[in-house]
């Protein structure tokens, strides 16, 4: 598979690049647990069907030490994550899903987050939503194809 544009190498798509990644570095200096950031960016990505974006973030969480990716498609279902990580897992789902004609986030979900994130981690978990989102949606209307990434390549991009 390839890409049917490639947004890396045109220069209004780079610059604008280059300032989402910019923002994307006021989440990752929060508070907001890396583990839990990378759960919700790749719940997101599997949910938006974006092979690169899954692919991106599974290897950046494995290579900071994270061993439970196996079963983030099916969190509901398992023991191995916190009441934390729930509650952010259900809000990216119900976040996630709008388009899909839900009803957005349930007050049983917002009760959850508010019950275990401070004001600083729920603004950054409903960033990082909103910008996961944003991220898996590029990427799958131009097909760009998983499989490349190496963990921390894009680290210099924001700069």
């Amino acid at each position: 598979m390839s890409a049917r544009f490639d947004l890396f190498a045109n220069e209004l798509a780079t610059r604008f690049s280059k300032r989402f990644a910019a923002a994307a570095l006021i989440i990752d200096q929060s508070t907001l647990a890396k583990s839990t950031r990378e759960l919700v960016n790749i719940r997101a990505s599997q949910i938006n069907g974006c092979g690169f974006c899954t692919d991106m973030h599974t290897k950046d969480a494995t290579a900071a030490g994270e061993t439970r990716l196996h079963l983030v498609a099916v969190w509901r279902e398992t023991t191995v994550f916190t009441e934390a990580e729930r509650a952010a897992l259900a809000l990216t789902e119900e976040g996630t899903r709008i388009g899909d004609g839900s009803p957005g986030v349930t007050e049983e979900t917002w009760a959850l987050v508010r019950a275990h994130y401070s004001d600083d981690e729920i603004a950054a978990l409903v960033c990082l939503v909103g910008m996961i989102n944003a991220a898996t949606r590029m990427n799958v209307i131009v097909r760009n194809p998983a499989g490349a990434y190496e963990p921390g390549m894009f680290e210099a991009f924001a700069n």
